[in-house]
């Protein structure tokens, strides 16, 4: 009996413990925090942005998708400039202004009158304290940048800015200086074709001996043509043997017929001019000028005829002279690595 009541006591026992452990076992499993799948991939995140950003990084320093940063070797570094309100800042810049954005309302800005390569710079306030900045593209494809602050006396107010290409010296192109590719030169680069003019004008072949003009003591010629990635450059000459200026009016360049004698704007096709190298304004008495005229490349039609005319203001002795298809289709090809 004694072992019976023991042995039914042992099974008492055993089966009030079997649902005390199950239940241990549950509330273990509750308590321990197990991380799902999002939450490992969350903080693979956290962890990678701490890395590529540090750990006081912001939100607004973050980009969606493979970003590379951008390098201080791509900055373009820009000028110092200090502006009042009493007093206006002019900057001149070595060729004609197409393009100038000013960073907020707390600068007031505009060309010169009469001069499109000068640029007046102005503060819109009596004071004000946060830096902005002003941004210049010119003509000749070159790019400047500016950080403004205000200056109750600025240091510069007539400040000059230098041409990248120093007149054709050996110096190294600073690297404030950004290539533009203006949509009128097509695909041509405009510091290239600056070079190729200023090249064209230096070496000063006359390549081209039976086209020109001559009467009243003024002599017209057209010296070379120079073809190059979708360009044309035509080299002129103005000699004045005269005693009396030669004051220029204008040059043109216009396709017509060659069977109309009494030719009319509808007959005409007036092609203008892109860039010109020393373009001539007045020729003294004894003296002689010389240009370099770059066009859009073009071809005449056999029952047509290219005439380039330079007038004379207020005077008679103007000249011009007829280039023929053939002439054209004959320019010579600029060899990009012999420019000087």
């Amino acid at each position: 009996m004694n072992y019976k009541l023991f042995l039914l006591s042992l099974i008492a026992v055993i089966a009030m413990a079997t649902p005390a452990f199950a239940g241990t076992k549950s509330v273990k499993n509750t308590d321990v925090n197990v991380p799902s799948d999002t939450e490992k991939v969350a903080a693979q995140v956290a962890e990678h942005e701490i890395n590529v950003y540090s750990d006081n990084y912001t939100d607004g320093d973050k980009f969606d998708g493979l970003t590379r940063k951008v390098g201080f070797d791509r900055m373009i570094p820009p000028h110092a400039l200090e502006v009042c309100y009493e007093k206006t800042t002019h900057i001149i810049f070595p060729s004609e202004i197409v393009y100038c954005d000013l960073g907020n309302e707390n600068l007031v800005a505009g060309l010169a009158d009469g001069a499109k390569n000068v640029l007046r710079v102005k503060s819109a306030f009596k004071s004000f304290k946060q830096e902005t900045n002003l941004s210049v593209i010119t003509e000749d494809g070159s790019y400047y940048s500016f950080n403004v602050k205000f200056a109750k006396e600025p240091l510069l107010l007539n400040i000059e800015m230098t041409d990248f290409l120093h007149d054709g010296e050996a110096v190294n192109r600073p690297n404030n200086a950004q290539e533009i590719y203006l949509e009128k030169l097509g695909s041509e680069s405009p510091i290239l074709v600056k070079l190729i003019m200023k090249s064209i004008y230096k070496q000063n072949k006359r390549e081209i001996k039976h086209i020109g003009s001559k009467r009243f003591g003024v002599q017209f010629l057209l010296k070379s043509i120079y073809a190059n990635n979708g360009l044309l450059y035509f080299h002129t000459e103005l000699k004045n043997t005269s005693n009396i200026p030669f004051d220029v009016d204008y040059v043109s360049f216009k396709i017509v017929d060659k069977k109309v004698i009494k030719r009319t704007a509808m007959q005409e096709q007036v092609l203008e001019p892109l860039r010109a190298q020393n373009y001539v304004t007045v020729v003294h008495g004894k003296q002689s000028e010389r240009t370099v005229f770059a066009l859009e490349k073009f071809t005449i039609p056999d029952d047509k005829q290219l005439v380039i005319e330079i007038a004379e203001k207020e005077g008679g002795r103007h000249q011009s002279f007829v280039v023929e298809n053939e002439d054209i289709v004959r320019a010579n090809v600029i060899d990009e690595l012999s420019i000087q």
